[in-house]
């Protein structure tokens, strides 16, 4: 693909029948994740990509310095892996294909430090040295997107309407983040590529990230102090934390435990969960298969208790690159003991041990807005001293002339279950 007549770049993918990455990267890339989402509606399948950078030296508005060579035309290849979810929808009548944190950026971004060296207090730049960043490859980004997309169109149904993408980028501020989609607005505007901002992002795009690679006191120090008393307290009044994997003897009666306390937040704050039998799957896919020695992400379900009442729990997944808080739940009980506190310090804890890098939220609002409705979730996840990051969203790249009719459909039904059935039900 050239684009504006000096980026020039391939794409090449073909189907994988088996990978080595098992348990590195984002976990909704692991063989393990797309499996289990198979085993609840899905379809999956995993493809290699190969992909070929060209860029012409003469004149490069975009520059990448890292690629940069001293010919006319410096190369650059980049090959990897990644997985595609799809799935039926209306009787078959259309299919969306869905690819989770991929792609990330063509090029690697300066380091934060390198850029602040290099400008002076006025923004100008007082060394010569190139600097990228994810603003000076929004085209290139752009076209990318669009390029997998058509790569991938004859490995799809033929039904499918789009392919959504959940991109791996993401910026420490939303106002950068959300320029950064204003570009992609503006370049698939112009370049006529018909990427489209969805409504409703799939996966949660703002978070914290706790980094797990100082030791434990230091990552307790980076919290707010009342954070570190509110799980101190928890343990001197007798909060004690158990640990279950589908693999426990007592695993079923501990999931009607964790799932009772579920259906109890669900009520409460107007939230939809899943049957039981999908986090039963879940926790018994894991267990099973670290059973078999495959290396594959740990999942773990957490409860607190203090003496005959269960007060909260958590499920995490833990893999070689990360940890991930997916889902939790308390009680309407003895909430003074801050049970949520130590089900996360002894999460993280956990997640260090097995050799985590960073253990994350997974899911807040995106600022500090009091009048945000989940305010109160935004205070507890970033209380823990992480590093808040933004990711763009979900696109969609339109592959069929069904596409706006049936997009306009699902809006219309979230709609109904976010605006109007909360509203009936008093929330």
């Amino acid at each position: 693909m050239m684009v504006q007549g000096i980026n020039v770049f391939s794409i090449s993918i073909s189907r994988l029948a088996q990978t080595d990455n098992t348990n590195t990267g984002s976990f909704l890339q692991t063989p393990f994740w797309s499996e289990f989402k198979a085993a609840h509606g899905w379809n999956y399948s995993r493809f290699s990509i190969r992909q070929t950078f060209r860029e012409d030296e003469a004149e490069k508005p975009h520059s990448c310095g890292k690629n940069a060579s001293a010919g006319q035309n410096a190369e650059t290849e980049k090959t990897g892996e990644f997985s595609v979810l799809t799935r039926s929808f209306a009787h078959g009548l259309f299919s969306i294909a869905y690819i989770t944190l991929f792609p990330q950026l063509p090029f690697e971004c300066t380091p934060e430090e390198t850029i602040e060296d290099a400008l002076d207090s006025e923004g100008t730049a007082v060394i010569e040295k190139t600097l990228v960043t994810a603003e000076t490859q929004t085209i290139e980004f752009a076209h990318l997107v669009k390029e997998i997309a058509a790569a991938l169109k004859p490995y799809l149904p033929k039904n499918t309407i789009c392919i959504r993408f959940d991109p791996a980028v993401s910026f420490g501020t939303p106002e950068e983040r959300d320029a950064f989609n204003y570009g992609l607005k503006l370049v698939s505007f112009a370049d006529r590529l018909h990427l489209r901002k969805n409504s409703v992002d799939i996966q949660p795009p703002d978070s914290t990230l706790v980094d797990l690679t100082p030791d434990t006191e230091e990552i307790l120090e980076r919290m707010k102090s009342k954070w570190r008393y509110n799980i101190r307290l928890s343990e001197r009044k007798g909060v004690q934390i158990e640990k279950v994997t589908g693999a426990d003897p007592l695993f079923s009666e501990k999931l009607d435990v964790f799932y009772d306390l579920y259906k109890i937040t669900s009520e409460r704050d107007g939230i939809a969960i899943h049957s039981k039998s999908y986090y039963e799957d879940l926790l018994k896919k894991s267990s099973d298969e670290l059973a078999q020695k495959k290396d594959v992400p740990a999942v773990t379900l957490y409860l607190a208790k203090h003496e005959d009442d269960y007060l909260g729990a958590i499920i995490t997944l833990f893999s070689r690159t990360e940890s991930v808080y997916l889902y939790g739940c308390s009680s309407n009980v003895k909430r003074n003991l801050m049970p949520n506190f130590l089900l996360q310090w002894t999460a993280m804890q956990d997640a260090k041990k097995y050799g985590s890098l960073y253990y994350d939220m997974y899911g807040m609002p995106p600022t500090d807005d009091e009048n945000h409705p989940m305010h109160g979730l935004y205070l507890f996840k970033t209380g823990f001293g992480g590093k808040n990051i933004h990711r763009i969203g979900t696109f969609d790249v339109p592959v069929h002339i069904l596409y706006r009719a049936c997009i306009a459909a699902e809006s219309l039904r979230a709609f109904w279950h976010k605006k109007i059935m909360k509203k009936v039900r008093g929330r």
